[in-house]
């Protein structure tokens, strides 16, 4: 079985190793960004089946480039998660309110990550028919 494509789109060097180690650890195949215009292009070349997406990024910012991901019909399907220092309620909102699929503030624990992406991946008991 092909493995689960991930994409990590985060500037700080120590988050993006953090994550790219614990999501490979778990037999994700991960690909990295480190800007949000880098972030849109391997969304549209890889197709990644989930995204963990910083907000504040050079050149734009996980706001519009999750939003961009969610109005383009051929995209909208991929999972996308907002991982983030804002941890403020109206962030949240507006992280919600541009289409993603979870949002969560750093520092983050690992095994929530994991778990996080493993639900992506997994069928819910009695849903497949």
């Amino acid at each position: 079985m092909e493995k689960p494509k991930v994409l990590v789109v985060d500037d700080e060097p120590f988050i993006l190793k953090s994550l790219v180690f614990i999501l490979k650890k778990e037999g994700f195949d991960v690909i990295t960004a480190t800007d949000g215009e880098a972030a849109l292009e391997k969304i549209r070349t890889e197709r990644p089946a989930l995204t963990f997406l910083d907000l504040m990024m050079p050149k734009r910012d996980g706001y519009s480039v999750c939003t961009e991901v969610k109005a383009d019909p051929d995209l909208a399907s991929l999972h996308v998660v907002l991982l983030t220092a804002r941890g403020q309620e109206s962030d949240r909102q507006r992280g919600f309110a541009a289409g993603a699929d979870n949002y969560i503030t750093k520092p983050f624990s690992p095994s929530k990550v994991i778990a996080l992406a493993r639900s992506f991946f997994t069928e819910p008991a009695g849903e497949s028919l």
